[in-house]
């Protein structure tokens, strides 16, 4: 199978300039995605891009991922409704070496034969000066060419119109491909669709300046089956980095992606070939409630970006919380589960030497001993996963888990965690 074919019935292929798919058919290609430094870390929106260079290297190509260390300070109007936050050169040179790290996990920098490389378009743009660009790179360019493009006129029919300095950042990726044409050969500029007008602007100039031709390739923007922006949740964008997003909550995010999706994504972010993938899209309707599928693409997709014992620390965290026992649970894999709930610290001293209701107030699930008892009392507070009864017991050390931390609940919900310091 070509890589256009493998494309194609992944469902990457949303559009092609003429000549790319014999292009890719008959030579070795160097291609690029460009990757916006808006933060120090990618997100799941980053994947579909991601893995195409990805494929491409598998099929032998040499792929380039370009990080706009320059485009960075402009800002892209594609897709925006209006101008964006200006990025400080301090910012953008700290997000940029956020980056590699993730694209190390797709992306081989050492092989032998078509290694992937890493560029900061910074290099080259930022010690250009306003006139040699003017001259050498905007005079290629008529105005009524840059209105007409889509993401232009978008931004024109609305209220908050388009600076010049957006206006701009056509010109600037279009400079972009030419440089990497000229300096490494680069034939094939690929990204999402709503960057197919800044894509043919390259090939343009490379047309007008070098008098060869260049291609450009397009993925379908992802949305999800509600018709919402993928990788968005209620509790915000998710991230590439543990930190920004947690392996656990990384997990969750695929594992509770809609019937509708699973098979979508099972093409578009895995490295599963079409027969395991049909063997799962079987399993939707003949064992829905098994959901191998989903849990497959939450495996999959955690492992390639966090590894394999993340991904196991993941699973054990979602048994934990999906009916396993707190109390056999690891401290740390509770901490990941409950990385946004409330917590406070106690001395073990105070801790063994408290009620029940009285750390319930430390807590803070109640505001006195008085309502804590009555809740206790009320059945409706558990310690560890376990209801308690008796507000005026004494806890002790058997009562931690790992002798580190406690987890109080109220109701179905609403939890709290203690964590015990010192010995």
């Amino acid at each position: 199978m070509s890589i256009v074919d493998e494309f194609e019935w992944r469902g990457m292929l949303y559009d092609a300039s003429d000549g790319t798919r014999e292009m890719l058919e008959r030579e070795r290609v160097i291609a690029y995605v460009g990757f916006d430094p808006t933060a120090s870390s990618l997100h799941v929106g980053s994947l579909l891009p991601i893995m195409a260079l990805a494929r491409l290297q598998r099929a032998g190509h040499s792929p380039i991922a370009l990080v706009g260390g320059g485009t960075g300070l402009i800002g892209d109007p594609s897709g925006k409704s209006q101008e964006r936050t200006l990025l400080t050169l301090e910012d953008v040179d700290a997000n940029v070496r956020g980056m590699r790290a993730q694209l190390e996990r797709f992306l081989d920098f050492d092989a032998v034969a078509n290694p992937a490389r890493l560029m900061n378009n910074a290099e080259w743009l930022r010690p250009v000066t306003l006139l040699e660009f003017l001259r050498d790179t905007g005079k290629h360019f008529t105005v009524n060419y840059m209105l007409a493009k889509e993401s232009v006129k978008r931004r024109l029919g609305g209220d908050e119109g388009i600076s010049f300095t957006e206006f701009s950042y056509l010109l600037l990726q279009s400079y972009d491909y030419l440089v990497l044409h000229q300096q490494y050969g680069c034939t094939l500029q690929m990204g999402g669709s709503d960057q197919w007008g800044n894509i043919t602007a390259g090939c343009d100039l490379i047309r007008k300046v070098a008098g060869t031709k260049a291609h450009g390739l397009v993925f379908p923007l992802v949305v999800t089956s509600a018709g919402t922006k993928f990788g968005k949740t209620e509790a915000g964008t998710v991230w590439l980095d543990p930190v920004r997003t947690s392996p656990f909550r990384f997990y969750q995010f695929w594992l509770n992606t809609d019937d509708r999706d699973v098979v979508k994504y099972l093409k578009f972010f895995t490295w599963l070939d079409r027969e395991m993938i049909a063997a799962l899209e079987a399993t939707l309707s003949e064992a829905s409630a098994t959901r191998d599928a989903h849990r497959t693409l939450a495996r999959e997709v955690t492992a390639m970006v966090h590894g394999t014992e993340e991904l196991a620390r993941a699973e054990r965290a979602s048994s934990v919380l999906f009916g396993g026992s707190l109390r056999d649970a690891d401290p740390a894999d509770l901490l990941m589960v409950f990385d946004d709930v409330p917590s406070t610290n106690m001395s073990r001293q105070a801790f063994e030497t408290s009620t029940v209701a009285a750390a319930a107030v430390v807590a803070g699930l109640a505001a006195s001993k008085g309502e804590a008892a009555r809740l206790i009392k009320q059945g409706g507070v558990y310690l560890n996963g376990d209801r308690v009864t008796d507000d005026r017991r004494l806890l002790t050390g058997a009562d931690t888990i790992g002798g580190r931390l406690v987890v109080f609940q109220k109701g179905q919900r609403e939890r709290r965690i203690v964590r015990i310091e010192g010995d």
